[in-house]
């Protein structure tokens, strides 16, 4: 799997491929100096149940992690991912 990020000043995305498909979307916003805020995940129903979502967020967490940034997990996906991880808290915005 590859996840891509595509950063907009203002906003972004993720994006996962497999094997040169389209597998899934992460969707994020700048909203404040030093956090982000994930909005929404999705992942193509032919992938689904191979971890596309998480490696999505995981992706974030590297990303907030090497630029010193909090994220907020609106989506309700990426908030079960924190609620299920602690390891990642450290990004977590409270």
């Amino acid at each position: 799997m590859e996840i891509k990020q595509v950063d907009q000043k203002e906003r972004g995305f993720f994006i996962a491929r497999i094997d040169g498909k389209d597998a899934g979307l992460m969707t994020y916003a700048h909203v404040e100096s030093g956090v982000f805020l994930i909005n929404h995940t999705e992942v193509n129903k032919v992938f689904s149940g191979q971890g596309v979502g998480n490696s999505m967020v995981m992706a974030a967490v590297q990303y907030a992690r090497e630029n010193e940034l909090k994220i907020i997990p609106r989506c309700s996906f990426a908030r079960s991912v924190f609620d299920r991880v602690p390891e990642i808290s450290d990004v977590l915005y409270l």
